[in-house]
């Protein structure tokens, strides 16, 4: 909350998040999966996940010059500390279901 100390109301939103994290919808996959990320990417956000609830997968990407980074992709079973929450460790299938990660 330092680089925003109060929640944006201005509709669309003019502040540049830190973070993005896009669920992919089944109807809609390639549009977030090319459109948005290279909306995303321009706009310079710099860290970026995608999550897929069909495959259980989680992708996280960082910005760089030329395009988004892939810094690391794990499966529902992993236990993984993404960017930019290294200090966090998730459980992935938490992100899907209603399983509790302690």
């Amino acid at each position: 909350m330092r680089r925003v100390p109060e929640i944006p109301r201005d509709r669309p939103t003019s502040t540049r998040p830190d973070w993005i994290c896009e669920i992919i919808s089944e109807s809609n996959a390639a549009h977030d999966r090319v459109v948005k990320v290279r909306a995303y990417h321009q706009a310079q956000v710099p860290h970026y996940w995608l999550l897929d609830p069909l495959e259980r997968t989680l992708v996280v990407m960082r910005h760089a010059a030329g395009g988004y980074l892939n810094v690391m992709a794990a499966t529902a079973d992993e236990r993984v500390r993404p960017e930019p929450f290294e200090s966090v460790e998730f459980l992935v299938a938490s992100f899907f279901d209603d399983v509790e990660d302690p």
